[in-house]
């Protein structure tokens, strides 16, 4: 198989070792990051209003968001593989707590959007942070430091939610924008202490990283299993959790937006499965984890078919294999790619998400309609569509010789 870009191509030094407080602030970075992207999520209804955002053009607070979180992957993280580092990752959080302050403090609609699409661009940095982990680990502990990294990030993703609903309620929708300015701050500051600089030396300039992207996608094998595995069982995941809600706030469960928020929590479990899927990669276990991290998806949504019992354990049990599969799946794939040449582990890693991404959208975008139309049924049918096509495509990579996602 041939990398584009990774011949004759070497990083610049970087510890060969990640120390533990190193770890414990860079997978704390990637969840601080990655939360600014969903604390919006609950107060649109509080928002909206607020700056004079009309009813039906109210999703745009998240959508806005999401549109920028997707051009950062494929236009921002790319840098990591010809800008140092450091100065990349501390640039971009700069600018998410001036877009975070924006945000708090915009009297219309126009300013507060084009603050969140901001937001949503630097939020994409995070994804630098995972490769430059995997950079400083060694072979033998890669995927232990990227699973680590990634635990951190999916609790940031689990706890925004419940979190942003909480402050709301105490200090209002603006105070949680500010708090989040003040957060990253913080974060730029311990960065700029503690994060080592990574000097790329790739020798290319932007036009040809951005036009490598196609080739890499279209030469890398590896690549394009691992993404369409967790192209579909990130659809999975965003597919369960925009149509609980809907299932949680009716019939028989009638809970209100506080106890569905606790509700929410029980999917943070799910983050304990990042290390563990690191440490089994390690030792070559990765290619049946994966087998086993989508069979637990499609058991998940097969669980979450009985809530007709009326019985809210059977879908906390659901969600909680859901995020834990899904969250050990994605580390596998990552911790495949990141074996791989290191020149162009940036690339590499926003091809990767970007991809995840947009099996994210398609299972956001699908939950409403199924579920007014088919009510939870539709929802569990999808849900087991997904993983049952990754499975079958996964059966291909235990019988073809061309497989190599390990």
């Amino acid at each position: 198989m041939r990398l584009p870009d990774s011949a004759g191509v070497e990083p610049a030094p970087i510890p060969a070792t990640i120390s533990g407080p190193l770890t414990i602030l860079m997978a704390a970075a990637c969840g601080a990051i990655v939360a600014n992207l969903y604390y919006a999520q609950p107060l649109i209804a509080l928002i909206g209003p607020d700056i004079g955002l009309p009813p039906a053009l109210a999703s745009l607070v998240v959508t806005l968001t999401q549109i920028g979180y997707g051009v950062g992957l494929m236009l921002m993280v790319p840098l990591g593989d010809i800008i140092e580092n450091k100065k990349l990752i501390l640039i971009a959080v700069g600018v998410t707590a001036f877009a975070l302050l924006l945000a708090a403090v915009a009297p219309s609609s126009l300013p507060f959007l084009g603050a969140v699409l901001f937001i949503g661009i630097c939020s994409s940095i995070a994804q630098v942070l995972v490769p430059m982990a995997a950079h400083m680990a060694s072979d033998e502990t890669r995927g232990r430091t990227v699973g680590n990294v990634m635990g951190g990030l999916m609790v940031g993703i689990l706890f925004a939610r419940p979190l942003a609903g909480v402050l709301a309620d105490l200090i209002g929708w603006r105070g949680v924008f500010f708090c989040s300015a003040g957060l990253m701050l913080a974060l730029a500051l311990l960065l700029l202490r503690h994060l080592p600089k990574r000097h790329p030396h790739s020798g290319h300039t932007y036009s040809q990283l951005i036009g490598s992207l196609w080739s890499i996608f279209r030469d890398t094998p590896v690549l394009r299993r691992r993404g369409f595995y967790q192209f579909a069982l990130f659809a999975d995941f965003s597919l369960s959790w925009t149509s609980v809600p809907l299932e949680l706030a009716g019939a028989p469960f009638h809970l209100s937006q506080t106890q569905i928020a606790v509700f929410a929590l029980a999917g943070a479990a799910g983050a304990l499965s990042a290390p563990l899927a690191g440490r089994l990669a390690d030792r070559g276990f990765g290619r049946i984890g994966t087998g086993l991290a989508i069979a637990g998806v499609f058991i998940a949504f097969a669980l979450s078919g009985l809530v007709s019992v009326g019985s809210i354990a059977v879908l906390v049990i659901a969600a909680i294999l859901l995020d834990f599969c899904v969250q050990a799946n994605m580390v596998f794939g990552q911790r495949s790619l990141f074996m791989m040449a290191p020149a162009i582990r940036s690339r590499l890693s926003g091809i990767y998400v970007a991809t995840i991404f947009m099996g994210g959208a398609v299972g956001s975008a699908i939950a409403s309609p199924l579920y007014e139309t088919f009510g939870w049924n539709g929802i569990v049918v999808a849900g087991l569509a997904f993983p049952l096509a990754a499975f079958l495509f996964y059966l291909t990579e235990l019988v073809g010789s061309r497989a190599s996602a390990h």
